[in-house]
């Protein structure tokens, strides 16, 4: 009877304890680079057009399509897409 107790009072000790160590782990990622744009990078259609962007981020760099079939061919060329926020970037300064 008091084994059950036990057991289930050292998981609960452990996941508490446990707790901040993955807060911490979670603030410690870097954030990507913001996406400069307000169109596609792969189509240059207007973002929110066809409904929510796909987001996600490249080497440190968000990035944003009109929609996940986009994503076919900036993984074909990510080099040739990065260049367009790349001068985006440029024109900014």
């Amino acid at each position: 009877m008091k084994t059950p107790k036990l057991v289930t009072s050292l998981v609960l000790a452990a996941t508490f304890a446990a707790a901040p160590f993955t807060a911490l782990a979670a603030e410690a990622k870097p954030k990507a680079k913001p996406y400069p744009l307000k169109n596609c990078l792969v189509s240059d259609e207007k973002l929110g057009e066809m409904g929510d962007p796909y987001v996600f981020t490249y080497k440190g760099q968000e990035i944003k399509l009109c929609c996940k079939s986009c994503l076919k061919d900036f993984n074909k060329d990510p080099k040739k897409f990065l260049k367009k926020i790349e001068d985006a970037d440029k024109e900014k300064k």
